[in-house]
């Protein structure tokens, strides 16, 4: 179970939230699981870019008039000065507008959750890096999958060799919000997402191609290497990129595929995962994401279940219901990453929370997903060309 002490401060981190508002899905999912194990309290936002809407929806929430804000500027500069000020940032704006907000939290001194992708640009990405390098600040990336106890269940297994040298991946995230042509709907305008001086050069390599290239690296402890992409839409006319198709390389050799699509009919958020090695394979379900399925070259096939009491560490440290046939889910994911940021504040304060590292994406994570977009991009560009990726320093 997440460590329930609150941190060598004796009391939780103080948070700020910019961005979230209605109708927004992710804020009020980042607003629960920040709290949940008591790591932080939420104590400033800038809830909506509209000024008057900001502050109205920051009341709704609880907070108090004089800590809703009209803008991240105004927060960040009237927090400096509170002796009860905000010591951390959480960024779940869109895309656009993350790097100048990592720039200003980071010029404050404050430690960041940040939505994926980290930017639009990988040259941007590398900078931003660089800058939170410089100024000390913890900065963890919302990879929400990579929060599920099965999904750390299977890292920690395949990193101990269960299933041996890697030998293929096999990995798909499939939505359907995008099968219609949702461009002509009323409220079109306000959809930042189709935009593409917004969303980034590729909606769905940023949005949910992302997701699936960590989880892949995240498992298997290998960076990517290469990439052969076909990158493009299925509905004519679209102006956002609605679907991926990849062929890559790991840097160990093995090959993978990869399948990305916000416009698959009928799909609602499916994702699969699956890791085959030289004595057998193992197999992550988002629908099922409480199950690792195990597999061996005798046909034997384990299902290992959330709760159980032979968990690895890693599952165990991310369980709060221990107890099998009890589901957790997105909140609970999302939840760990925020105590991963939580263990990274307390470590670079002089106080680290455990013997074992934090186990929670990080700007490098952001720079090689960029890194991957890019990647595609341009190989889809060339036809399908193999295209190396820009070596990260991503701690895979």
């Amino acid at each position: 179970m997440p460590n329930p002490v609150l941190s060598a401060l004796g009391r939780p981190f103080r948070l700020g939230i910019a961005g979230g508002a209605s109708p927004s899905m992710i804020g009020p999912v980042h607003r629960i699981a920040a709290t949940m194990d008591q790591r932080f309290t939420l104590d400033a936002a800038v809830l909506s870019s509209r000024p008057e809407r900001a502050r109205a929806e920051g009341r709704a929430i609880g907070l108090t008039e004089a800590r809703c804000y009209g803008s991240v500027e105004q927060m960040i500069e009237d927090e400096r000065s509170r002796d009860d000020g905000i010591e951390a940032l959480a960024i779940v704006t869109p895309n656009d507008s993350h790097a100048r907000y990592l720039r200003l939290a980071l010029a404050a001194g404050l430690d960041v959750m940040i939505e994926k992708p980290l930017c639009n640009d990988l040259a941007e990405a590398v900078a931003l890096q660089q800058a939170a390098r410089a100024s000390g600040c913890a900065v963890a990336l919302t990879h929400t999958y990579s929060g599920y106890p099965m999904v750390r269940e299977m890292r920690a297994r395949i990193l101990a060799g269960e299933i041996g040298a890697i030998r293929l991946v096999q990995t798909e995230y499939l939505a359907g919000g995008l099968a219609t042509a949702v461009e002509s709907a009323v409220d079109a305008d306000q959809r930042w997402r189709l935009k593409p001086d917004r969303s980034g050069p590729s909606l769905v390599l940023a949005d949910i191609g992302t997701h699936a290239h960590h989880l892949v690296s995240f498992v298997t402890g290998l960076r990517f290497a290469s990439v052969s992409a076909e990158v493009g839409t299925l509905l004519p006319g679209r102006k956002v990129y609605d679907l991926a198709q990849v062929r890559f390389r790991l840097a160990n050799g093995a090959p993978g595929r990869l399948d990305a699509c916000n416009a698959a009919a009928g799909m609602s958020n499916h994702i699969h995962l699956r890791v085959y090695g030289e004595t057998g394979h193992m197999e992550w379900v988002h629908r099922n994401h409480g199950q690792l399925v195990i597999a061996s070259l005798d046909g034997n096939r384990r299902i290992i279940s959330h709760g159980q009491a032979n968990l690895t560490f890693d599952a165990q440290r991310s369980t709060r219901l221990a107890r099998p046939g009890h589901p957790e889910g997105l909140h609970e994911a999302v939840a760990n990453l925020y105590c991963g940021l939580a263990d990274m504040m307390l470590s670079r304060r002089g106080h680290p929370a455990s013997d074992a590292p934090p186990l929670v994406p990080t700007i490098s994570d952001g720079v090689a997903g960029l890194s991957f977009v890019a990647a595609c991009l341009e190989s889809s560009a060339q036809g399908g060309a193999v295209v190396a990726l820009q070596a990260t320093s991503d701690r895979h």
